[in-house]
């Protein structure tokens, strides 16, 4: 997608970012979405950059970033990592994240959140993380770490900021509104923080069994639609000292 055409898009469908200043009066928990191998780490998997990306490299660096900020000040963590069975493929992707494998494991940078008691891990075999927290019984992961963090703010980063980010946005509103995430309020996507993939229209056009999905304008759509299903969006992240 030519630059002119994104700036266009850009143009007529605005999404209005602001700063986000933490200062500790408003309980606000973070979630890392599938900042996984499979997804960011370059040759790790057949949805995994093939070279190195700038735009994937920035929301690494920064889902890293705040992960260590919010666990030197005590607050939550929630990280969602895609997993999927072997035998229960996820249409139209390819097999990826498969359990068991290095794909379904966070990235180098972020491992050590394994070890840290101050955030919650969650294995998802689905699109959606709010979905994917259900368990057997019918309770919610996520909707149990919200309400023991007393959570009214989460701040949502990761990939891919029209997929996973957003089904899960999505979700998190729906549930909010039915009175099922109280006392959530609000839910804030960090632009920079988020990435997707990109799949030139070119490449696409060679095989009729992929889908173009250009990295840029498929990014700026995403965070446009979750303005539109209630999110803001934070156009830096920063800590009041």
């Amino acid at each position: 997608m030519v630059s002119p055409t994104v700036d266009l898009l850009k143009e007529q469908l605005p999404v209005q970012q602001e700063p986000l200043v933490l200062s500790g009066d408003v309980r606000t928990g973070l979630v890392l979405v599938d900042v996984v191998n499979g997804f960011c780490t370059v040759g790790a998997g057949n949805l995994a950059p093939k070279q190195p990306n700038k735009q994937i490299a920035g929301m690494v660096a920064e889902a890293v970033r705040l992960a260590r900020a919010f666990c030197e000040r005590k607050m939550p963590v929630f990280a969602f990592l895609d997993t999927h069975h072997p035998d229960i493929p996820e249409h139209p992707y390819p097999p990826h994240c498969i359990i068991g494998t290095d794909e379904a494991n966070l990235v180098p940078e972020l491992q050590w959140l394994e070890n840290e008691p101050n955030a919650t891990l969650r294995r998802k075999d689905c699109i959606d993380g709010f979905i994917g927290s259900i368990e057997k019984d019918g309770s919610n992961i996520f909707v149990d770490w919200v309400q023991r963090h007393q959570i009214k703010s989460v701040l949502v980063v990761g990939i891919c900021t029209d997929i996973c980010v957003l089904d899960f946005v999505s979700s998190a509103f729906s549930a909010r509104n039915r009175g099922i995430l109280a006392p959530l309020e609000d839910v804030i996507v960090y632009s920079r923080g988020c990435a997707t993939f990109d799949l030139p229209v070119h490449v696409a056009q060679a095989s009729k069994d992929l889908i173009a999905h250009p990295q840029e304008l498929m990014h700026h759509i995403g965070l446009y639609i979750a303005t539109g299903r209630g999110a803001k969006v934070a156009s830096e992240v920063l800590f009041a000292a």
